[in-house]
């Protein structure tokens, strides 16, 4: 008699039966849900993954929090999550099983950041990593419900295109006032650089853009003004290289320089 077989085959079975004991309690949590409803349901991971989600709100023991405009999360079809808690980035693995997910070794860079609320950043992660969260989507609005009661809101946000869009210029630095815009009619990219308004012509052609001669204002600024628009002019009269990130561009000159941008809200 081959008794190492036997109790192999044994310990197969037993953890069959667990397997099957574990997913009773969600199988009858899922079975619960109103037919009326738009959970998702088999096709959770369609539904959900593919898209970038802005954070609205976090709502704990009922009471909400607004989202920093920064918070995010995005899962991809793999179920790689990438996000942002209002200043951190983070990252996570995401798990489907019917109207429900699960995020995983959840990990966020450490910065300080003083425009975000006192202790937001903690509950948004607390709340994304507590375990078995109910996912229903309406339309636009997507919802993550932990077994408590608590919530995070989200929208779903389109991409922004390059051409037409106002590009807000974050780094290097200018206080939020340079901003640039291609305009698809007229070929051309206009906006200021922080101090001077500038006008060049623009030409996109895969993944870079050849920028004219700048034509600008000729006012004086602030020293660091006049600085970053040095900055921003070298740009001009060559070719830069671009990447699109949903709301987000970078744009590197031939010689390294980055510069990047935002959507305007």
């Amino acid at each position: 008699m081959n008794t190492l077989g036997t109790l192999g085959k044994d310990k197969q079975r037993l953890a069959a039966a667990l397997t099957a004991l574990a997913l009773l309690p969600l199988a009858a949590a899922c079975g619960s849900e109103d037919a009326g409803s738009d959970s998702v349901g088999a096709g959770a991971s369609a539904s959900v993954t593919g898209a970038y989600w802005a954070v609205d709100a976090v709502t704990v023991d009922g009471k909400k929090s607004a989202a920093p405009s920064n918070a995010y999360l995005r899962i991809a079809d793999g179920g790689e999550v990438k996000g942002n808690l209002g200043c951190n980035n983070f990252g996570a693995d995401a798990a489907f099983a019917d109207s429900h997910v699960t995020f995983d070794k959840m990990q966020s860079t450490e910065m300080a950041c003083d425009d975000v609320p006192a202790n937001f950043e903690q509950t948004l992660a607390r709340t994304l990593s507590a375990g078995d969260l109910t996912t229903e989507v309406d339309g636009d609005k997507l919802t993550l419900t932990t077994a408590d009661g608590d919530r995070v809101a989200l929208t779903k946000e389109e991409a922004a295109p390059l051409k037409g869009t106002k590009w807000n210029i974050t780094s290097p630095d200018t206080d939020g006032k340079a901003h640039l815009t291609f305009d698809a009619k007229t070929g051309q990219v206009s906006g200021s650089l922080g101090c001077n308004k500038v006008r060049a012509k623009a030409t996109v052609s895969d993944g870079r853009i050849t920028l004219g001669t700048a034509s600008t204002t000729r006012m004086m600024c602030d020293t660091s003004l006049m600085k970053t628009e040095k900055t921003l002019l070298a740009l001009f009269d060559g070719t830069v290289k671009y990447e699109l990130d949903h709301r987000n561009l970078s744009l590197t000159s031939e010689n390294g320089e980055h510069v990047n941008a935002a959507a305007a809200e």
